[in-house]
């Protein structure tokens, strides 16, 4: 059955979706698979498709890219929907009614949207890699396992919602997703559609938070967390297929590896492991190394002319925020009460960002107290922290920030 005609059969309002970085299907075989996605033939526009071809537009650069991306540029590293995206999410309090465990210090990635926060546990995430679900908006959550990268999205294409999938294939090795609108690919970490009709499109980014279920309870007490299948339902329907208290990656971010091994990448600066949080402005990457923000307590710094203050909670959660706040660009320091220097403080203690006379929550950058508590810190990252690796892979000339 054509991808488009089996999404249009199942739920979310007629529509599902899927998405994939590793799993269990043949790999490097550089064979798109479906249609739109791998035909290397963009249409003029991202929106439905009606049947009708079009010319091969020239090639178009994005950033550093090339669009489309060649089609031997891509490695198979599932089958299509063998990492089956979750469609019509289930929440709860917590994980009581279910057989399957969760920690306070299992990693989430966190989104708030007009006072609703909800969880979306990695341990969840490492299975299924993307979540369709809606807020005031269709919202679109991904993580790629193998580049250790959230990216959290408006899921409308030209207005009109769309539902993502794993197309089992990687580029860079980051997650290549398929959208049930105009059966194009996307890379995640891109947040662009990289072959298809919609090749250039971009998702609109949406600010979210990786952090521990602790940290992130502990910032939300009503926050309400994503529940695994069975009760969530997926492309393939509810069937509980994973145990999901087994990490399918455990130790990959201690090994040499990179990816599934169709990865040449070359910058030794850092390990390729590293934790890292980026940011992009004005023509200007940079990346900041866990440790040395650790260190360091907090950074004030500029990128490009994009003021940033840049920290990590106890549990190694990173975060960068634009330091202008209320017309004027502050110097932030991290509140004593919260600065935990040996690492050993409360892991679900709620950290603190301060300047001046006025301070904000390190997760969630919203105003605590003083005469600025009623501003919200923006983020300055478009995505989640990150493998070094993965972000100088999008980011060649990126720098490091260094003490």
């Amino acid at each position: 059955m054509h991808r488009r005609a089996f999404l249009a059969t199942a739920g979310l309002g007629g529509l599902v979706g899927i998405a994939g970085c590793a799993g269990s299907g043949p790999a490097g075989s550089g064979d798109t698979g479906g249609s739109g996605g791998g035909s290397g033939t963009p249409r003029q526009s991202a929106t439905a498709t009606d049947g009708s071809p079009a010319s091969v537009p020239p090639p178009e650069r994005f950033r550093n890219v090339e669009l489309p991306v060649p089609e031997d540029e891509l490695n198979r590293g599932a089958s299509e929907d063998g990492i089956p995206a979750i469609v019509d999410p289930v929440f709860a309090d917590d994980w009581s009614a279910v057989d399957d465990s969760l920690s306070d210090d299992s990693r989430v990635i966190g989104v708030v949207r007009d006072g609703d926060a909800r969880a979306y546990p990695l341990a969840v995430l490492n299975w299924h890699e993307i979540v369709n679900d809606s807020f005031d908006l269709p919202v679109l959550v991904t993580y790629c396992p193998l580049c250790g990268s959230g990216v959290v999205a408006d899921r409308r294409i030209d207005g009109h919602p769309a539902v993502f999938g794993v197309s089992g294939l990687l580029w860079n090795s980051d997650l290549v997703m398929y959208d049930s609108v105009t059966d194009s690919l996307w890379s995640q970490l891109l947040g662009t559609a990289i072959r298809g009709p919609a090749t250039g499109t971009e998702l609109t980014l949406l600010p979210a938070t990786m952090a521990t279920w602790g940290e992130w309870r502990a910032e939300y007490p009503e926050t309400r967390v994503l529940l695994p299948p069975p009760e969530s339902n997926t492309v393939r329907g509810r069937r509980q297929a994973r145990d999901y208290d087994r990490d399918p990656y455990a130790g990959y971010d201690r090994s040499a590896r990179i990816g599934i091994g169709y990865n040449d990448f070359s910058d030794d600066r850092l390990d390729p492991k590293a934790s890292v949080i980026g940011v992009y402005a004005d023509g200007v990457a940079r990346a900041y190394p866990r440790e040395a923000v650790w260190e360091a307590g907090v950074v004030n710094d500029t990128v490009g002319d994009l003021p940033v203050v840049v920290s990590a909670s106890v549990n190694g959660s990173l975060v960068a925020y634009d330091r202008r706040v209320a017309g004027e660009t502050q110097s932030f320091e991290r509140d004593p009460a919260t600065a935990t220097g040996d690492g050993t403080g409360d892991r679900t203690a709620s950290a603190v960002l301060r300047a001046g006379d006025s301070t904000w929550g390190l997760l969630t950058g919203e105003g605590r107290a003083g005469p600025l508590a009623d501003t919200r810190l923006r983020r300055a990252n478009d995505r989640s922290q990150l493998f070094w690796f993965a972000w100088a892979d999008f980011h060649p000339e990126t720098e490091i920030w260094r003490p």
